[in-house]
C-alpha cells in the first residue's frame, strides 16, 4: 500500500475529478489553490476570512510581503524560497495587476554574517554585490545591495481570488471547528490541505500547541520615494519596504507574541519611525507629517520550531499540512504551493497506476 488508501480506486468518481479541499484562504491557501488549478485539479477553498477582508487575524492582508532570504533555515527551505522568487519574478514582469514589483534593496549588517546567514540569497536575487566600506554607514560591519521583489497584499490577494475563480475554483466562507467537519461537507473528496494558519491551534482534531499568535504593527508612510528597500540586520532589526503601487513605504518591525490588541500602540509607531529615520534619513524624516501616516496591525500565524509541511494518511483520506509561517508567508508561498502539488501528484499516481 502507498501513502494513499487504495480502496479509493473503487470510487465511481476518478481521482482527478474529486475536488481538493483547502482550509484557509491566506497567501498559502490561495497560492496553492492557483497552482493546483493551473495543473488541472478541482479546488474548493473553505475559510473564515477571504481575500479582500481586513480582519487583523487575516494576516495576509497586512503583511510586509517582501522576498527576503531567511537566515538559519535548511537547504530544503531555502529552495522553497527560491521557487517562490521564480514565480513572483515572472508575475512582476508579466502581470502588473498582481501587485508584485522589482525594487532595489540595501541590507546593512551590524555584525559579520554567520555561517548560516541570509547571504545565500545572492544565488537567487538580481545584481547582488557586497558594498565597499564607505558605501554603508560606519557603524555597520558590512552591507549588500541587490534587487528583490515586493508584493502589495492589497492588490495580490484580490488578484489571486480573481485568478482562482476564473480557473474554476470555488470559495466557501465558513468557519469550521475541526477537519472532521470538512470531511462531512465533502464526503466525495479524499485529499484535504490544512492551510489554516493560527486556526490549527484550535481545530479540535489538530490542536497544534506549537502555534501561537504574534502581533505585528507597522507604519505606512506615504511618499514618492518608494522604490528603495532597506534592511538592518542585528539588534535594531529594522525594515523599510517600498510599496510603489500604493505610493508609500512600510516601516517596521516589531514582534509581540500572544498580544492580540487591535489598538495602535503609538510608542511602537514612534519607535519604528525613529529607527527608519536612522536607517534611511533620505526617505523617512525624523518627524513626518501626521497626515502622511497610517498604521497596520496584523496577527501573524507563528509556530515554535518553524512551519509545518507534511503529508499524513488518516484512513481513506490524505491530509497535507502547511501552516505556521509567521511573517514569512509571502516569501515561502509559491514554493510551498509547488511542494503541495508534488505531494498531491504522488497521491494521484498511487490512485491511478494499478
Amino acid at each position: 500500500m502507498g501513502e494513499c488508501d487504495q480502496s479509493l480506486h473503487t470510487s465511481p468518481v476518478p481521482f482527478s475529478q474529486r475536488p481538493i479541499i483547502i482550509l484557509g484562504a491566506g497567501i498559502i491557501g490561495c497560492a496553492t489553490a492557483r497552482q493546483l488549478l493551473l495543473n488541472g485539479f478541482r479546488v474548493v477553498v473553505v475559510a473564515e476570512f477571504l481575500p479582500g477582508d481586513q480582519n487583523i487575524f487575516y494576516a495576509s492582508a497586512w503583511a510586509g510581503a517582501t522576498w527576503h532570504a531567511a537566515g538559519g533555515i535548511s537547504p530544503e527551505d531555502r529552495y522553497l524560497q527560491a521557487v517562490t522568487h521564480r514565480h513572483l519574478f515572472r508575475m512582476a514582469q508579466e502581470s502588473p495587476e498582481s501587485g508584485v514589483c522589482l525594487v532595489d534593496a540595501r541590507e546593512y549588517l551590524e555584525e559579520a554574517p554567520s555561517e548560516n546567514s541570509s547571504i545565500w540569497g545572492k544565488t537567487v536575487v538580481s545584481n547582488f554585490r557586497e558594498l565597499e566600506p564607505g558605501e554603508y554607514p560606519p557603524n555597520f560591519d558590512c552591507g549588500w545591495s541587490y534587487q528583490t521583489l515586493v508584493t502589495d497584499p492589497t492588490r495580490h490577494m484580490p488578484y489571486l481570488r480573481k485568478q482562482i475563480t476564473a480557473l474554476g475554483g470555488q470559495f466557501i466562507r465558513k468557519r469550521v471547528e475541526s477537519l472532521q467537519e470538512l470531511y462531512a461537507m465533502f464526503p466525495e473528496s479524499n485529499v484535504f490541505i490544512n492551510a489554516s494558519g493560527l486556526g490549527s491551534k484550535t481545530l479540535t482534531d489538530v490542536q497544534d500547541d506549537k502555534c501561537f499568535p504574534e502581533r505585528g504593527q507597522n507604519v505606512f508612510y506615504r511618499t514618492d520615494k518608494c522604490r528603495q528597500m532597506y534592511f538592518r540586520n542585528g539588534k535594531e532589526y529594522t525594515y523599510i519596504i517600498p510599496r510603489p503601487l500604493s505610493e508609500g513605504v512600510v516601516l517596521g518591525g516589531v514582534k509581540q507574541p500572544n498580544n492580540l490588541s487591535p489598538e495602535v500602540d503609538m510608542d511602537v509607531a514612534r519607535d519604528e519611525i525613529a529607527r527608519a529615520h536612522r536607517l534611511a534619513p533620505e526617505i523617512v524624516p525624523a518627524d513626518p507629517p501626521e497626515e502622511s501616516l497610517s498604521y497596520i496591525i496584523g496577527i501573524r500565524p507563528s509556530r515554535q520550531g518553524g512551519f509545518r509541511l507534511d503529508s499524513e494518511q488518516l484512513g481513506q483520506r490524505t491530509i497535507l499540512s502547511a501552516y505556521g509561517f509567521g511573517g514569512g508567508g509571502y516569501a515561502f508561498s509559491y514554493g510551498i504551493a509547488e511542494a503541495l502539488l508534488t505531494m498531491l501528484e504522488k497521491c494521484e499516481r498511487e490512485n491511478v497506476i494499478l
